[in-house]
């Protein structure tokens, strides 16, 4: 579907430098622009390709001025990145919308669905388990028994969601998402072996949280594993029983959360980031990429980085002498042949 950039800019409550019936009908890096693209300029290292760009249309800053003259219509706004974020979400409703019950998708009669819910095909939807008005179960989707889905929630393909779970409004499981699996309980035996511990809680994920590709949240051993509103976890994300994640914490891609971890709200982890189990971490932490956490983290006061984890100016100062080490030690080594040599001499001497 086509937008003028007055549409654009009305919308955005932006201002139009250019063409105002410009068209758009797609979206691009500014690098990459064609006719009929929009993209969007936020980053200053970004400037040099806002001259040369063929999109159509770019979003700026209200206070940016060019130092060139530019071929583009621009659309000043606030924040160019906000911007495009919200027209991203704006043009999502004009998107093809998927309606109805597939005939070979298996809904248990005791299921309750809400108003102009989608389930697709082979989806499986058991007893007693609620889908709110407006949520889209695409297909091969598996909703346990006594399951609650929220309103207006997207489970993408191949999303599970085990028994007794709880799942807010305005969420997205983006496709192989597990939710409810066993936690990973067992107890060890003299002999060496071990004995299952069922695991009967649940999960509960609060509103407005996303879970994107092939991430799991484990059921707890008794209570709930709790995501709380507005949490963001990136792919490939483990997060393991009786595990509770604050309001509005970022998780990127391949971090591992172990058993009963308390992980405040608003905190920012890089990718990779390991966590032990049985600690706490406190509001607004930032724990950079690959950091390991043993132990309860005191204050957000500095980013943390490194295994295990200290403040990253710490850590950076100890890497740079981690780094010099081999030339410390043949420093060290030509030192104490001297010292001996010198000491030989001394006792010849006496």
């Amino acid at each position: 579907m086509d937008f003028t950039a007055s549409q654009i800019a009305s919308f955005l409550s932006g201002t139009v430098e250019g063409d105002p019936n410009v068209l758009i009908n797609t979206f691009s890096k500014i690098e990459e622009g064609r006719q009929g693209a929009l993209t969007f300029l936020s980053n200053e290292k970004y400037t040099p390709f806002l001259y040369t760009t063929q999109a159509s249309v770019v979003l700026v800053s209200k206070d940016f001025k060019p130092e060139q003259p530019v071929l583009a219509t621009l659309i000043r706004v606030d924040n160019p990145y906000d911007a495009l974020a919200r027209l991203l979400q704006w043009t999502e409703q004009f998107k093809e919308k998927r309606e109805g019950i597939d005939s070979d998708s298996s809904i248990d009669s005791t299921a309750v669905l809400g108003k102009e819910v989608y389930v697709g095909h082979f989806s499986c939807i058991c007893g007693e388990t609620q889908v709110g008005d407006g949520s889209k179960i695409f297909p091969q989707v598996y909703l346990g028994n006594r399951v609650r889905v929220g309103k207006n929630c997207i489970l993408y393909p191949g999303v599970k969601v085990f028994d007794d779970c709880v799942i807010g409004d305005n969420c997205i499981l983006q496709a192989g998402v597990v939710i409810g699996g066993d936690g990973f309980g067992f107890a060890p035996q003299k002999d060496g072996s071990y004995i299952k511990i069922p695991q009967i809680g649940n999960v509960v994920i609060e509103n407005d949280v996303e879970i994107c590709a092939n991430t799991t949240i484990d059921r707890a051993t008794m209570g709930s594993t709790i995501i709380r509103r507005g949490v963001k976890l990136d792919n490939l994300i483990m997060v393991a029983h009786n595990v509770e994640i604050g309001e509005d914490t970022v998780i990127a891609a391949q971090t591992g959360i172990a058993g009963s971890s308390k992980i405040g709200s608003k905190c920012m982890f890089g990718g990779q980031v390991g966590i032990t189990g049985h600690i706490s971490i406190p509001d607004g932490t930032v724990i950079s990429a690959q950091a390991g956490i043993i132990s309860t983290v005191k204050t957000n006061e500095h980013p943390l980085l490194g295994s295990p984890a200290i403040p990253s100016k710490e850590f950076l100062r100890s890497f740079t002498l981690f780094r010099k080490l081999p030339e410390l030690v043949s420093e060290l080594k030509a030192t104490r042949k001297e010292l001996e040599a010198l000491k030989q001499k001394i006792n010849n001497n006496a």
